[in-house]
């Protein structure tokens, strides 16, 4: 494992499972974003990298390194880990938000309140150039362009031209942020 301090708040975690690249077949191009503050969340995330390489209903092709960073929201609670899977499927955006809930489920996440701490949260962040908002899903997630719990491990996902997005550059975060020279391993 691999730790890079980013800045006095956010810390990059890099393992065997994130970031890394597998081979892509065919269906929609997705997104995810994971998270958790719960337990052993880098243990977790590998047992849902293993949990999702074996479904039928979806296919990872990459996934980011893991960010360790502060709460937002509710605040009163420990750090958050967070990452990104892109991944492909043929579900449609409501069947995949489905499966995702059912799979929070399954690693033992119940909803307490809003933004409160959790023990996996997996959101659509991306599905294709998909535009959409209902009650259950707005796509692409609404707030991606605030959170750098999708920006920072967004700037390691070599596929990210697949979500075309104009509002805002994917590397217009600022060089300073990603500097080399704090990796420390563990």
């Amino acid at each position: 494992m691999i730790k890079k301090k980013i800045d006095e708040k956010n810390t990059l975690i890099k393992t065997k499972l994130f970031p890394c690249t597998l081979s892509s077949k065919s269906g929609h191009k997705v997104l995810l974003g994971i998270g958790g503050n719960i337990g052993d969340v880098l243990r977790r995330f590998e047992h849902l990298f293993y949990y999702l390489k074996g479904s039928s209903l979806l296919r990872i092709i990459e996934t980011a390194p893991i960010l360790k960073n502060p709460p937002f929201g509710y605040t009163e609670q420990g750090d958050f880990y967070n990452s990104l899977m892109l991944i492909e499927t043929r579900l449609n955006p409501k069947e995949l938000l489905r499966y995702v809930l059912h799979v929070e489920k399954i690693f033992g996440r119940k909803r307490l309140f809003k933004d409160g701490p959790r023990t996996l949260d997996i959101d659509i962040i991306f599905y294709e150039n998909v535009k959409m908002e209902t009650k259950e899903l707005t796509l692409p997630h609404p707030r991606w362009k605030e959170r750098k719990s999708v920006l920072i491990p967004l700037r390691y996902i070599h596929q990210k031209s697949i979500f075309i997005v104009k509002e805002r550059s994917f590397s217009d975060k600022g060089s300073a942020l990603y500097q080399e020279e704090n990796d420390v391993k563990v």
